[in-house]
């Protein structure tokens, strides 16, 4: 064993250690030689799905004591595992592709661990998110990462309204299924926004799409059949928002009565939502606390 391996680092007495482990989100040789030691070394490989693990594991000539650990058995599967590793065990929490925990199975687990005081390690690698930013030509340089939309309808469209006046770059996951349909509702609460969608990625037929919202779905449309699960990048707000005199001395002097802030402070944020110059801002803000001492 490694003397730099993290295990090595655990006496037999302290509890074990929870490795959370990234696995190729498509392509079997972006596993990592950090993540190949983890998965050779440790007692237990907790995963979303045994045959899939277990057939890429005989790919990587690791035997391994496999035991499932998927959104369905969870919570019941977790103290087991707790138990374990206060006896010592170390185990390798994986998912079938990405990162655990990250719109994966594991939280749970996870969090439970966090509370016995037993260590979590991570083991980075693959994120089919900051992948396919990586390659969208969209900002990435702050971004929100949304995961999978709520399947119902109601809640994804009261959802999607809360990005009405974001200016950061939205980033979903959705099935082959329910794509098209989930580009629509964007498109028809957010506006017809540039986004990126890629499917396979690492993969032989990785895909990425381009253009605004409407494109891209017609681009879907025409296809027989769609298949991979699907990255969805959408534009942030990039329309800048309007505001006459009187309603911008009214939001001043609204923000101001609520005194939840300085006047600086008030300045910058009126002064970044409308595109304004902060100094005219805080030239207003001032005149009404005048007027108000």
């Amino acid at each position: 064993m490694p003397l730099n391996s993290p295990i090595n680092n655990t006496d037999a007495k302290d509890p074990g250690i929870l490795f959370v482990v990234a696995t190729p989100i498509g392509n079997r040789k972006d596993i990592t030689l950090r993540a190949i030691e983890t998965l050779d070394q440790v007692d237990l490989v907790a995963a979303e799905d045994t045959r899939k693990t277990g057939l890429f594991l005989i790919s990587l000539k690791i035997k391994a004591n496999l035991i499932s650990c998927h959104e369905h058995n969870e919570k019941k599967r977790t103290p087991y595992l707790i138990n374990k590793m206060k006896s010592g065990f170390s185990v390798a929490l994986v998912s079938d592709a990405g990162t655990p925990s990250v719109s994966d199975p594991g939280y749970h687990l996870i969090t439970e661990a966090i509370s016995n005081r037993i260590r979590v390690v991570p083991i980075p690698g693959a994120s089919a998110a900051v992948t396919a930013l990586s390659a969208s030509g969209i900002a990435g340089g702050s971004f929100i990462f949304m995961g999978f939309p709520p399947r119902n309808k109601n809640k994804r469209k009261k959802m999607l309204k809360t990005f009405l006046e974001e200016e950061k770059t939205i980033v979903f996951y959705e099935s082959p299924r329910r794509i098209t349909t989930f580009l629509e509702e964007i498109k028809e609460t957010l506006g017809n926004r540039h986004s990126v969608i890629s499917r396979e990625m690492t993969k032989l037929h990785e895909e990425f799409i381009r253009g605004d919202l409407s494109e891209v779905i017609t681009s879907l449309k025409d296809r027989a059949s769609i298949k991979g699960e699907f990255t969805i990048l959408i534009s942030g707000n990039r329309e800048k928002k309007k505001i006459c005199d009187e309603e911008l001395l009214k939001e001043v002097k609204a923000r101001m009565d609520k005194a939840d802030s300085g006047v600086l402070e008030i300045a910058k944020e009126i002064s970044k939502k409308y595109h304004l110059k902060k100094s005219m801002v805080y030239d207003i803000a001032l005149k009404i606390k005048g007027d108000q001492d």
